[in-house]
């Protein structure tokens, strides 16, 4: 028997003894701390810990725009992917959906940082001329 097999199997029977507390048929459910439905998007939180940490600590100048990017590209689709998938995952959702909020602030840091780069360069020519 399959491991997703098991927890459901598992599930109907704690439902079938009307047995067990709300947290317990959530522990025994599909979307419980017993399936990658949980563990997924706790391991995914990292990227979202990452990018506030580098808000806090890095300067704009050390944000790689591409890659940033890529994480947000990466963010949308797998906000898409947790949402259609049955049953639909809310932890996977709500953590790509903070990442995509980190990310689009670094990209906002990032560009604000590069636009005043391109002010100071152009100023910095005009007084020379």
């Amino acid at each position: 028997m399959s491991g997703t097999r098991v927890v459901k199997a598992a599930a109907k029977a704690a439902e079938a003894a009307g047995a067990g507390s709300k947290f317990m048929r959530w522990v025994n459910s599909e979307t419980g701390p017993k399936t990658t439905h949980f563990w997924g998007p706790v391991a995914n939180w990292g990227f979202v810990i990452a990018g506030l940490n580098d808000t806090v600590t890095k300067d704009p100048s050390s944000i790689s725009p591409k890659m940033t990017t890529m994480l947000c590209m990466y963010s949308a689709l797998f906000m898409r992917f947790a949402w259609v998938i049955e049953p639909r995952n809310k932890i996977l959702f709500a953590c790509h959906l903070s990442n995509e909020c980190v990310q689009l602030n670094q990209l906002r840091r990032w560009g604000t940082w590069a636009y005043l780069e391109d002010q100071e360069g152009k100023q910095e020519q005009s007084q020379k001329a």
